[in-house]
């Protein structure tokens, strides 16, 4: 149940992220399904070509595709001034999608007896891979790759499950709301991770 219930949260929350962003390029009808299907379903497609699991696995998923497209499909149909309000609830958006696909990656990769270290590989790519190539295609700099914290959240993730300390059902769902919290406190109070920058050329 907890696995289901995850991967739903996950892929309605990322392939809503998509349409809204690609709504903000003035993408097209089509590049909007385009780019809020590749958000939902990119991470776990990277990840499935990195631990083993071949990438056609994610064509048995009709249900979670079926349930991005209507995730889409209702976000274009919002009226436009609620969608003024997207800079608001985006990164929550974002935060419950790295929360839950996060540990759905860390799960998948566990249930496979994988060691830990693919496994926190498994929660970081699940996690922000989609989001990633989103923002890649958008033309903007991906978050992960920004000052903000965010990865770190997956690697949180990816280490609780995989030292065995999230076995139960209400455990997934507790850590899901304590991955989803930390990512809203840290782009609340705009926490950040250290710099190295190199001194510009005299």
């Amino acid at each position: 149940m907890s696995w289901e219930f995850l991967s739903m949260i996950g892929t309605i929350a990322f392939a809503i992220s998509g349409a809204i962003i690609a709504m903000e390029e003035e993408y097209d009808i089509l590049g909007i399904y385009i780019l809020g299907i590749v958000t939902a379903f990119g991470g776990g497609a990277v990840r499935n070509l990195l631990i083993g699991v071949p990438v056609s696995a994610l064509w048995d998923q009709s249900i979670y595709f079926t349930i991005a497209l209507i995730s889409i499909t209702a976000v274009m149909m919002f009226p436009g001034n609620l969608l003024k309000h997207w800079s608001k609830w985006g990164n929550f958006t974002d935060a419950i999608g790295l929360a839950a696909f996060a540990i759905q990656g860390a799960l998948y990769a566990a249930d496979m007896k994988h060691p830990m270290s693919a496994i926190i590989v498994a929660a970081v790519l699940t996690g922000s891979g989609g989001g990633i190539i989103r923002d890649i295609l958008a033309g903007r700099k991906p978050l992960v790759l920004k000052d903000e914290i965010y990865a770190v959240w997956a690697i949180l993730a990816g280490l609780i499950i995989g030292m065995g300390a999230a076995t139960e059902s209400w455990h997934l769902y507790l850590l899901f709301v304590v991955i989803t919290a930390l990512r809203v406190l840290s782009y609340t109070y705009k926490w950040k991770l250290p710099q190295k920058r190199l001194n510009p050329l005299r």
